[in-house]
């Protein structure tokens, strides 16, 4: 027989939500498991039972909004550290990009929970995603996403010449990080002095770390995609709303 798990971990794995968001739904009572409401934190369900939810849930969802953000220099992705400003402090009435089309009104209540859905380095720039929603979240960033980010990265080699095409294929293959083997990556030269990085993980300042495997110096990365959601023209240190007919 198959063993119970906990419900907010099906409701997760389901796809329905994210676990802290399905505790809270359990607790207001907006959650069925065949048929019954479920109220009681930690009940545990059987995979082939069935888990449906309660509008009052489903639309409380559609309020949650995800940003994307230019992120300059000098702004760290989540908490404060250092004297350093958090991203989420560039989101604003007077800092919303004026040509973004998505209908919704800016208010103060949606930077409650507006998390970081993935990082990028204090000196790092581009594209940031901020969201209140539980599923962007985990499908950015769960332990089996394969979403795909793509940077440009700025170099500089620290020998006489050009980093060798052995080198290059290195980068796209075969190096390894705190002694775990990287996923295959796609790295082509742009122009003389710039990669583009295309990852499907983000292993702290990874690009950083491997280029300094290959001795190449790293001047300036800039996130310019993650998964089909592109920056696109966003200015530095303004942001939008993820579309409705956008996805990741």
């Amino acid at each position: 027989m198959t063993e119970p798990v906990r419900l907010s971990k099906r409701m997760s794995e389901l796809g329905l939500c994210s676990r802290r968001e399905a505790d809270e739904w359990i607790e207001r009572g907006w959650v069925r498991v065949d048929g019954k409401i479920v109220s009681e934190l930690g009940s545990k369900v059987l995979p082939n039972q069935r888990i449906t939810v309660e509008r009052q849930a489903s639309a409380q969802q559609a309020r949650r909004v995800t940003v994307l953000i230019n992120k300059p220099v000098g702004y760290v992705s989540g908490q404060a550290e250092d004297g350093y400003k958090p991203a989420v402090t560039l989101v604003g009435p007077e800092t919303r990009w004026k040509e973004d089309k998505a209908p919704i009104q800016f208010h103060p209540s949606q930077l409650r929970s507006l998390v970081p859905a993935g990082r990028l380095d204090i000196d790092s720039v581009g594209l940031l995603v901020l969201t209140q929603d539980g599923r962007i979240a985990k499908q950015l960033i769960g332990e089996d996403t394969s979403i795909e980010k793509e940077y440009l990265v700025r170099v500089q080699y620290s020998k006489p010449g050009r980093l060798p095409d052995a080198d290059l294929k290195l980068l796209n293959h075969g190096l390894s990080l705190d002694g775990k083997k990287l996923l295959p990556a796609k790295v082509r030269w742009q122009n003389d002095d710039q990669l583009s990085f295309v990852l499907r993980e983000g292993k702290k300042r990874q690009i950083r770390r491997m280029c300094e495997a290959v001795g190449l110096k790293v001047l300036g990365l800039k996130r310019v995609r993650i998964g089909r959601v592109m920056l696109g023209d966003l200015p530095p240190g303004q942001w939008r709303y993820l579309g409705s007919d956008e996805r990741f």
